[in-house]
């Protein structure tokens, strides 16, 4: 089922600006988005919550039939009888529709996890940054059950209480206007506290969910970086830091729980108020003799019926509170762009290079990416992070980015997997415009290893197989022997099998398994943002081999910090301050770029590239 086309009308109609809070009405049209599909479940479980109730509302009547019929002498068995059968209705009844709705509450929760989590893993790289990973956990798991609550049982428990009390209060008037009438005015007392109270609580729940989401963003990062923690003996600290945030989540949900209890009390003691009023007034009226003994026991029954509705409604609004609140946090998810898989409209070439349809074959001399004229940056309002760069990658070979740091290298690598989007210019591949090819084929044709290499979930063949699941084993093994970790392959408790972790492989492995993932994959092109940054001599030996090997039968396009893995690469492009300022092999650079001689010297640098050696 495609829940989150479902749930786009109601969430992206009008994207609301940044940091805007949304309307409470788009709120409860998202929460109805995920309750539609299953609406022959509810409405079911509201037929049988109103059979249920009408037997609750009946039973008064025959508490009223058996004791007329023991105050005229007549048999009592028909009225008990009926009696009891209303009591097993009504349990019955009551047992089915729990573990229905029990059912449907499940379903609505699991909808409205599968679209949070579809649509999080589709988001524009842009949209998460500054926002924490442990943020969304709280969102797709806390914030869904609140939701739960709201959709499945809180909408039956809405329709059963209203019901009750209407239909308690209905016949409470044919059994004697003067009672009613004390009980409405009780009612209605009762009714303005607790909408009084409403923003309020609203408003409790709303921060009481955010310091929540906050408190998973602070541990999540902690525990992320629990070896940064020890080393620096901020245990302590880091522990205060996450503590500060529970702290406030008490300090909000206490405030929530205040509310609500103030709209509990308001309501059991109005109707505690309206069950003595009704006593008083109805004691009067039996000794004038205007009411019957039975009509006033009958009468109570049902002012005690009341408290069981009145009790429902006044948890189902502080539960729909709640859900309101889970569903702003919900919807926020749901208005944040997606990556869009269609390419753009445009030529099938441009006049850069005049290649062919997407996937074709091209000329051998023409370049497979090239960058004109292009302005980048990460912020409308901030200074372009790449200003003008025109650049070139051959279709063959080894091509080199260097430059100090924030000279735009990393920025380079997101525009071309469309993880940012220039504010000027045009890249192509293949001579086509980046934005007319689809995110898939586009990112088909690429391999990508980013600096902070992470590993993925699951074993060490799901690894290496990740962008191309059908590789054969024997382009696993090959890929390990090229970054020197065959060996250790064999030695891990299952071989390929080896489920990863933190304890199994070291960062330097991860590193090597990243690298040995983006060889498995065969691309045109292979990005490689500082990948050799933790490995050994002899390893980092051994990955530039395979680099160069790669390099021989497509692109392979390093950004690298350590001059050393890119003195012998085909060309090398100079970047400063978001500009291209040179272009050249390690021997032109060195002999006419100041800016080169510096990195070089700064880090010692060989003036001739490091002997080759062979492979392991």
């Amino acid at each position: 089922m495609a829940v989150d086309q479902q749930v786009r009308p109601a969430t992206e109609e009008r994207p609301a600006p940044e940091g805007a809070a949304p309307a409470r009405g788009a709120n409860i049209r998202l929460l109805w988005a995920f309750v539609r599909p299953h609406r022959a479940v509810l409405g079911l479980g509201v037929l049988l919550g109103l059979v249920a109730t009408g037997a609750d509302l009946a039973t008064p009547l025959v508490a009223k039939w058996v004791l007329d019929a023991m105050a005229a002498d007549a048999p009592v068995a028909p009225a008990i009888a009926v009696l009891a059968g209303l009591l097993v209705v009504g349990a019955g009844i009551g047992l089915v529709q729990w573990i229905m709705l029990g059912r449907l509450g499940e379903r609505v929760i699991l909808d409205v996890r599968t679209s949070m989590v579809a649509r999080l893993f589709r988001l524009r790289v842009d949209q998460l940054a500054g926002r924490s990973s442990g943020e969304f956990v709280t969102r797709v798991t806390s914030d869904t059950v609140l939701m739960r609550e709201t959709v499945a049982s809180s909408i039956v428990q809405l329709v059963n209480g209203t019901v009750g009390l209407v239909g308690a209060l209905t016949l409470m008037a044919l059994l004697d206007w003067v009672l009613l009438a004390a009980t409405l005015g009780t009612l209605v007392v009762i009714g303005t506290v607790v909408a009084l109270l409403m923003p309020s609580l609203a408003r409790a729940q709303e921060a009481a969910q955010a310091a929540l989401g906050r408190l998973g963003g602070a541990l999540e990062g902690g525990m992320r970086a629990i070896r940064t923690v020890k080393a620096a003996r901020a245990e302590h600290r880091e522990s205060e830091r996450v503590i500060t945030e529970a702290r406030e989540a008490a300090r909000q949900s206490v405030r929530a729980v205040r509310v609500e209890a103030i709209a509990w009390t308001a309501t059991g003691g109005g109707i505690s108020l309206a069950i003595m009023l009704i006593l008083g007034i109805g004691a009067y009226r039996v000794g004038a003799g205007v009411l019957a003994v039975s009509a006033l026991v009958a009468f109570l029954l049902y002012a005690f019926q009341l408290m069981g509705p009145a009790m429902e409604l006044s948890t189902v609004i502080t539960q729909f509170q709640s859900g309101i609140a889970a569903a702003a946090r919900v919807a926020e998810v749901q208005r944040l762009e997606v990556e869009h898989d269609e390419p753009a409209a445009g030529p099938p070439a441009t006049a850069h290079s005049g290649a062919p349809e997407e996937g074709g074959p091209a000329a051998p001399e023409a370049p497979v990416l090239a960058f004109h004229e292009v302005e980048a940056g990460y912020r409308p309002d901030a200074p372009p992070a790449l200003a003008g760069v025109s650049i070139q990658v051959p279709r063959i070979g080894h091509t080199a980015i260097v430059g100090p740091s924030g000279a735009g290298k990393t920025t380079m690598f997101s525009l071309i997997l469309r993880f940012l989007h220039p504010r000027a210019g045009e890249i192509t591949l293949e001579g086509r415009p980046l934005e007319t090819w689809s995110l898939d084929a586009l990112r088909g044709r690429i391999a990508y290893v980013e600096q902070d290499t992470p590993l993925l979930p699951g074993t060490l063949a799901e690894n290496l197989r990740y962008s191309r699941p059908d590789a054969p084993d024997d382009a696993l093994w090959a890929a390990l022997r090229a970054v020197r970790l065959a060996e250790r392959a064999r030695s891990l408790p299952q071989g390929l099998d080896t489920p990863l972790s933190a304890d199994v492989v070291s960062g330097g492995e991860r590193q090597r398994i990243a690298i040995a993932r983006a060889l498995v994959a065969e691309p045109a092109i292979l990005l490689l943002d500082e990948a050799t940054a933790q490995l050994d001599g002899l390893t980092e030996a051994a990955v530039q081999r395979a680099i160069r090997e790669l390099a021989e039968r497509g692109a392979v396009v390093t950004i690298a910090h350590r001059l050393s893995t890119v003195v012998d690469a085909d060309q090398i492009i100079v970047l400063e301050a978001g500009r291209c300022r040179a272009t050249g092999t390690h021997a032109e650079l060195l002999a006419t770029d100041a800016l080169y001689q510096e990195l070089v010297t700064a880090l010692r640098i060989a003036a001739v590239p490091p002997e080759r050696v062979p492979a392991p």
